[in-house]
């Protein structure tokens, strides 16, 4: 719920001059009481709807076009759509993706052709929760959206890209909506303590500096997590001033009891979790160990599985240090083994140990890009023949066929070293790891220079040879 603040007027009459000392006569959540009702009262994401944005001209000049409002449980998506019934002449229609199937759709579809013809009138279609819907679905709505009969305006806390069919999305404008400001849900809460129909102002109750605070902390950008804080902490503190006989006032205290923590926000199964786990695989490739450490707290915080996040952690080791530091694979491996051992919270500087590890090892990807090219090459060229100098030999038939001959046994050899090629001949000059100047991989690097100076030699001289003996 975006901006559940000064908007809460518009379920709001003008107060009593004398307002008496009890509860709203309404069985509502507070969160849904103090909803505004106006686009002036809403409270936040001005970037999004602001004086000259285009939801602000489209709904001033009834001119609502389809829309996907995306952002995270708490930001105002449902109460905009309202705004939106409120301050337009169009029909609007509401329904839950989780609660609805093509056959409602179709109903809506025949009651928006009614009243195109007989009151002509547009509908307005508010489907929350639209990621829920699923091809099908999607695909019933189409058509429609196009014709122009329906305009859409779909909310999600999922990323549009991935749950909302293309076709569809492309007729929609996208609208994101963020996060409220620390100081937007503060003014909701002060808002609603002052509304004497929908809110609090009939109380007279106060709420102490630290108090609000709290809420806010807990609130997260999360007005309806703000609003529910605030309606337990009322009830407590109302419940303590009767028994005390004290006035209303709600302390820090009452905030605590009433919500005794809000969990970071984070969805498992949702885009947050790629967004963190994203962050924290980042913050270790660019070498930040404190990024690093921030971003493994708020998973683990989250309730995100550890071991995961060390699986992620293991293929870092993998894929941004590689042989830069050979150990990096070591030290994390053995953090999930011990994180196994200990589980929480111990386990968890296990983890923590990895990750400063990891984010201030040498990186290098050549690896992974080895890999990457190696595989791209398999897929162009195909089963290319093993050349039969390095062929197993097991039986004396093969060993007739060539299988194995001229085979050079490195340990017989200087350095064990031996020049032979052992790739297919199709790709003899093709190298795929490319080592850094960083880390072990220095070492690394020199020596397989020194491998290949060899090889380029001994294979030029073999060139030579073919073309004209004399001359070797």
């Amino acid at each position: 719920m975006i901006a559940e603040s000064e908007n809460e007027r518009a379920f709001q009459v003008k107060p009593s001059d004398n307002p008496e000392k009890k509860a709203p006569d309404d069985s509502r959540p507070l969160a849904d009481r103090v909803r505004p009702g106006s686009l002036d009262e809403f409270v936040g994401q001005q970037s999004a709807v602001g004086k000259g944005t285009a939801i602000y001209h489209a709904i001033k000049n009834d001119r609502i076009f389809s829309m996907i409002l995306w952002g995270p449980p708490g930001c105002g998506k449902t109460t905009l759509a309202r705004i939106m019934a409120n301050e337009t002449d169009a029909h609007f229609v509401q329904f839950s993706a989780v609660l609805s199937g093509v056959k409602d759709i179709r109903a809506v579809i025949k009651t928006a052709r009614e009243q195109q013809q007989m009151h002509q009138k547009k509908t307005v279609l508010f489907v929350d929760e639209i990621h829920r819907f699923n091809k099908n679905q999607q695909d019933a709505f189409l058509h429609h959206v196009e014709s122009g009969l329906i305009t859409l305006v779909g909310a999600t806390t999922e990323n549009p890209s991935f749950e909302v069919i293309p076709a569809l999305l492309s007729r929609c404008r996208v609208i994101v909506l963020e996060l409220l400001a620390d100081e937007d849900i503060e003014a909701i809460l002060r808002l609603t303590l002052a509304d004497k129909k929908n809110g609090y102002g009939h109380l007279d109750i106060s709420l102490t500096t630290d108090a609000l605070t709290h809420l806010v902390q807990i609130a997260a950008g999360d007005a309806r997590t703000a609003l529910n804080g605030l309606e337990l902490a009322v009830s407590l503190a109302t419940s303590d001033a009767l028994v005390n006989d004290q006035p209303y006032e709600i302390t820090v205290e009452n905030t605590t009891r009433a919500l005794h923590k809000k969990a970071m926000l984070y969805d498992k199964a949702g885009e947050e979790h790629y967004n963190l786990i994203s962050a924290l695989h980042k913050s270790l490739r660019g070498s930040d160990p404190d990024a690093a450490l921030y971003w493994l707290a708020r998973m683990l915080a989250g309730g995100e599985d550890p071991l995961y996040i060390a699986r992620r952690m293991v293929r870092f080791a993998a894929e941004d240090i590689g042989n830069a530091d050979p150990n990096a694979m070591a030290v994390t491996l053995n953090a999930m083994e011990a994180f196994r051992f200990l589980g929480h919270p111990e386990g968890d500087l296990a983890l923590s140990q990895a990750a400063i590890y990891l984010a201030t090892a040498p990186k290098s990807n050549r690896v992974y890009t080895a890999h990457k090219d190696t595989a791209r090459i398999v897929k162009q060229t195909g089963p290319l023949p093993v050349p039969f100098h390095i062929r197993n030999a097991p039986t004396r038939l093969m060993k007739d066929l060539g299988y194995g001959k001229d085979y050079r046994y490195a340990h017989d050899y200087k350095d064990g070293y031996a020049f032979q090629d052992y790739l297919p001949s199709k790709l003899q000059d093709r190298f795929f790891y490319h080592p850094t100047d960083r880390g072990y991989e220095k070492i690394i690097k020199r020596r397989l220079d020194q491998w290949r100076r060899i090889k380029t030699k001994q294979r030029t001289k073999k060139i030579v040879k073919k073309k004209d003996p004399a001359k070797v």
